[in-house]
C-alpha cells in the first residue's frame, strides 16, 4: 500500500465522517442548517469525497460532491457575511 493511496482514504473517510457527524448534528437539533459549522463540515467533507472519487475514477461522486461543496462554500459565505455585517453594525 502506497502513502498516496492511504492519505487517499484518510480524506475520503474523513469526508465521510464530517458529513455524517453533521448531517446527525442537524438531525438531533445541535446544528442547524445556517450554522457556520454544519457548512464547513460539508465543505471539507466534500472536497474529501472529491479526492477520494477522484483516485478510484468515480466521477458521478466526483460531480455530486463539488456541487454539495459549491452549495455548502455559498451558504459558508452568506453565513460569515452576515457575521461581519452584524459585527459591524
Amino acid at each position: 500500500m502506497s502513502v498516496e493511496y492511504v492519505l487517499v482514504e484518510i480524506a475520503g473517510w474523513t469526508g465521510a465522517l464530517l458529513i455524517l457527524a453533521g448531517y446527525a448534528l442537524l438531525t438531533m437539533g445541535r446544528l442547524n442548517g445556517q450554522s457556520a459549522l454544519y457548512q464547513a463540515m460539508n465543505v471539507v467533507g466534500a472536497a474529501g469525497f472529491i479526492v477520494n472519487g477522484w483516485y478510484h475514477g468515480a466521477i458521478p461522486s466526483v460531480a455530486l460532491n463539488i456541487i454539495w461543496m459549491m452549495i455548502g462554500a455559498v451558504a459558508l459565505s452568506r453565513i460569515l457575511k452576515r457575521r461581519r455585517t452584524a459585527a459591524a453594525a
